[in-house]
């Protein structure tokens, strides 16, 4: 294969060229679990699971780190307001994350470090940076140690920004910073930090600022080069901004590829707990099918925006009913297994993930099967099902998978009652066809037809499906 993406170091689409041959290294940013995870958090999740998806099917060996920010001034801030220990808030909203992964059928990456499991190796790279002239210790007695903006000429070169420019860095009290741009690497602890969100440093009691845990942990387990460093685009600067800094400054070649989702919206504004038009991903779960909420968020493409609303998650809901729909079917003509994906797909997702037009290949082997089932053409039934089938397993929908055994969202909830309710009405019209009361017959067919169930008789009797 030949995979293209967009860089956003480069701000171009270039050919991926992995570092080791047959093998593909990525460390996406995971969620600083300071609250529940929103259909914004979950979109990068679901983005870098179908990017795995592809890489894996095509003959890939995918390693994946994603880390959790497990300390944090926003934790410390939240627990301190509910009364609870920072460590007890954090770890109560990892397990909120990891069942927003289960939920949508997120494969859960190779690794899923914690920051406060790697201190030894951010105190490590803050001392290499103090030792090669980019870091210093701040001197007012704080305890803080920041990176020296100016001292890395290529300081800017992920976000495109020029340093004067740039707004003061507001990780830190500015009082001991050379500039008001410097970051943080380490906070010495302050007088309403608990005790046990400190931890022993050359320069004094504290815990480790953002953008170092990142560094470090990445360094850790994909090595000094990596190929594919993502996130949400909110994250490019000043987090990635300062991660290819320190890191790059540190002597690493860090990651070789830069790869960024835009946001979820909500009437227009990046979904956010700030602006409190968050949609929590077990709350949504529960009025729409999980699986149609997955394709949701999958087939845009991942560097535009999806904006939030019933509709589109009803059309989403829809079109997942559509498919399932000719599966039910042709499986009971021609059972099938995923068969290699069409050219047609796998060249709209070698060329950046081009989600919306491998889809549209999707939707058309749909239709195809489709008219195969009324035609009575039983092999051509049995090659869509397999391209069907073998494109669904890269978007992670596919209803066989075991990842969607568990769920409990609405549509698992509800199928086996709609499939009772409907075999009821069924068995009411041909009672009534039984004793020639056709009227009442058809008024039961109509009445299915208006709620976009067809009917179709058939030697071994009727069979319902959703209307194409």
């Amino acid at each position: 294969m030949t995979f293209h993406l967009y860089d956003s170091a480069t701000r171009a689409v270039t050919e991926f060229v992995p570092t080791i041959p047959g093998k593909v290294s990525i460390y996406h940013c995971g969620m600083t679990v300071d609250g529940a995870p929103h259909l914004g958090h979950i979109r990068k999740e679901v983005v870098f699971d179908v990017l795995r998806r592809w890489l894996t099917s095509s003959g890939y060996e995918v390693t994946v780190v994603a880390n959790v920010t497990d300390i944090d001034d926003k934790i410390l801030a939240k627990s301190a307001a509910r009364g609870v220990p920072w460590w007890a808030h954090a770890y109560h909203y990892e397990r909120e994350l990891h069942a927003a992964y289960a939920a949508l059928g997120c494969t859960p990456p190779t690794y899923e470090p914690r920051a406060t499991g790697h201190i030894p190796e951010m105190l490590a790279l803050t001392q290499r940076l103090i030792e090669r002239g980019h870091a210093y210790v701040a001197p007012d007695g704080s305890g803080d140690v920041y990176f020296d903006v100016l001292s890395w000429p290529d300081y800017g070169r992920l976000s495109g920004q020029k340093v004067g420019e740039m707004e003061p860095a507001a990780d830190a009290d500015p009082r001991g910073k050379r500039d008001p741009r410097d970051f943080a690497l380490w906070k010495g602890s302050g007088p309403t930090d608990p005790p046990t969100a400190s931890w022993p440093s050359p320069w004094g009691p504290g815990r480790p600022g953002w953008h170092l845990e990142c560094s470090a942990m990445a360094g850790k387990y994909l090595g000094a080069t990596f190929d594919i460093h993502g996130g949400g685009i909110d994250l490019r600067f000043p987090h990635h901004e300062n991660e290819l800094a320190q890191s790059t400054a540190a002597g690493y070649p860090f990651a070789r590829y830069w790869m960024h989702n835009a946001w979820v919206t909500a009437a227009g504004e990046k979904m956010s707990k700030s602006l409190g038009n968050t949609a929590r991903v077990t709350e949504v779960t529960k009025r729409f099918p999980a699986r149609a909420v997955r394709l949701y968020l999958a087939a845009p493409h991942y560097r535009s925006a999806v904006e939030l609303s019933d509709t589109s998650l009803a059309e989403a809901t829809a079109s997942l009913a559509r498919i399932d729909s000719f599966l039910e079917r042709a499986a009971e003509v021609a059972p099938s297994e995923p068969l290699p994906v069409p050219a047609a797909f796998a060249a709209a997702m070698d060329d950046d993930l081009a989600t919306p037009a491998a889809m549209a290949v999707v939707y058309q082997r749909v239709r195809d099967g489709n008219v195969a089932l009324e035609t009575g053409d039983a092999e051509a039934v049995g090659a869509a099902l397999g391209d069907v089938l073998g494109m669904l397993g890269v978007f992670g929908l596919d209803p066989a998978d075991e990842v969607w055994a568990s769920t409990t969202g609405a549509g698992a909830d509800l199928k086996p009652v709609v499939d009772g309710l409907v075999a009821s009405l069924l068995q009411q019209r041909q009672d009534a066809r039984a004793r020639k009361d056709y009227a009442a017959a058809d008024a039961i067919r109509d009445q299915l037809g208006a709620l976009g169930v067809k009917i179709e008789d058939t030697p071994s009797g009727a069979r319902w499906s959703l209307s194409r």
